[in-house]
């Protein structure tokens, strides 16, 4: 199930199933809300390296 249909916290272990990070799974940081209603999350992956991605781009496992 991806973000936007699950109660996303900050912990929660992700993959991510589209966009530029495709294929990249970590833990979700720092989960904030734009104005236009996207929600945006920073992914922490296992070697410490950080990337941002939008909600509808993850899978929470």
């Amino acid at each position: 199930m991806d973000a936007t249909g699950k109660n996303l916290t900050d912990g929660d272990f992700c993959k991510v199933i589209a966009g530029t990070h495709k294929g990249k799974s970590g833990v979700v940081r720092d989960i904030n809300t734009s104005k236009t209603g996207q929600i945006t999350i920073t992914v922490v992956q296992q070697n410490g390296e950080r990337f941002k991605t939008l909600g509808k781009n993850i899978e929470i496992n």
